[in-house]
């Protein structure tokens, strides 16, 4: 008897944890497509297909909604840095980084960051997994980035923090959607163009 009870209690929570995901996952795409701002309640409850009521037995807020879509895509960008091996040169996973950010963005998956008075901002900040993660992201890129100057690959005139933003500003790149709407270029021939815009400039080159 109590094995039955703890298999029935165990699909509950299975099937939980399957709304919870459709919930993220709606919420992640409206962020995308749509931003904080504009996304409502009303529009992810209608995408998942359940009732605004239910919509708020797994999150309180709007805020929330969004921040845990947030901590969702801060955790599979942990999950790709931790593949990534401090052996190789930093300028390619540097370049590693920017390409899979650009991916995620070009297939609707990355949430559009919050404005500087946006409620989400506050939410974020007081978030502590979220805040973690951004802390070791940055930490591991600014890491990258310092030795990356080090060797040359990347002008030292440049202030690390401005290289820092600068790889992060790609995340929400209005270009990537540009390109993407002008449908002259597949989504791996727009990475790469604003990869190299990004890391060798528009100068011209010889060769």
């Amino acid at each position: 008897m109590a094995t039955s009870v703890a298999t029935r209690i165990s699909f509950k929570a299975q099937m939980l944890q399957v709304r919870e995901d459709a919930i993220i996952h709606a919420v992640n795409r409206l962020l995308a497509e749509k931003g904080f701002d504009a996304m409502t309640v009303d529009e992810v409850a209608a995408t998942v297909g359940i009732a605004k009521a239910s919509l708020y037995k797994h999150f309180p807020s709007k805020e929330d909604l969004a921040a845990a879509a947030m901590v969702r895509v801060m955790r599979r960008a942990q999950d790709f840095f931790a593949s990534l091996s401090d052996q190789t040169p930093p300028q390619d996973n540097l370049r590693a980084v920017v390409r899979w950010t650009m991916q995620v963005e070009l297939a609707g998956d990355m949430p559009s960051l919050p404005s500087q008075n946006s409620s989400l901002r506050a939410t974020l900040m007081a978030n502590k997994e979220y805040m973690d993660g951004l802390f070791e992201v940055s930490d591991r890129l600014g890491a990258w980035i310092e030795a990356a100057q080090a060797n040359g690959s990347i002008s030292k005139v440049l202030p690390p923090i401005a290289v820092l933003y600068t790889l992060y500003a790609r995340a929400c790149d209005p270009v990537l959607e540009f390109l993407q709407m002008g449908g002259q270029h597949s989504d791996d021939e727009i990475v790469e163009l604003v990869l190299s815009t990004c890391f060798d400039g528009i100068n011209a080159r010889s060769g």
